[in-house]
């Protein structure tokens, strides 16, 4: 497995990981699933310190990572938020968690200072990731999100680098 930058020419294969999350489980809050178009926007307005990594094996994407803005107010500007999706097909192989290494690298890179997750209640197998890479839960937002025709509480989690 290698973890590299992504480039356009992946954004086909990070549209059909996120979307396949959009329409089948609550990890992200997104309804609508993403046009080409749409994914290809995502990803350039993720270049320079906002980045977003791939993780490859034999030639395919098998998940991707990324770095957004916290916040848009200015004195946030040394936050970020990372997000972490791979293929149900490589779940389990140590996808995730050499992403978000890279991540917190990329992250600390960058000069960040502080690195902050927001992950669905209940996705215990994303906590349990964030905390074993230095994230501690700082709090819960209750029923802050509608999905599937649920109440979904949201998870933060923090790392200062």
């Amino acid at each position: 497995m290698e973890i590299r930058a992504a480039t356009l020419a992946d954004a086909e294969a990070i549209r059909t990981i996120y979307n396949h999350e959009v329409a089948s489980s609550t990890v992200t809050f997104d309804l609508v699933e993403r046009s080409g178009e749409e994914q290809r926007r995502w990803l350039t307005d993720r270049s320079g310190a906002h980045a977003v990594l791939v993780a490859e094996s034999d030639g395919i994407v098998i998940g991707f990572g990324s770095l957004s803005s916290y916040r848009d107010r200015p004195a946030y500007n040394t936050t970020v938020e990372d997000s972490v999706y791979v293929d149900r097909a490589a779940r389990s192989d140590g996808v995730g968690s050499a992403l978000l290494g890279a991540l917190v690298d990329t992250a600390s890179g960058h000069g960040f200072h502080s690195m902050v997750a927001r992950i669905v209640g209940g996705h215990d197998a994303s906590i349990r990731l964030h905390e074993n890479h230095g994230f501690t839960i700082i709090g819960t937002e209750r029923e802050v999100g509608r999905k599937f025709g649920r109440w979904l509480d949201v998870v933060l989690m923090q790392r200062l680098l």
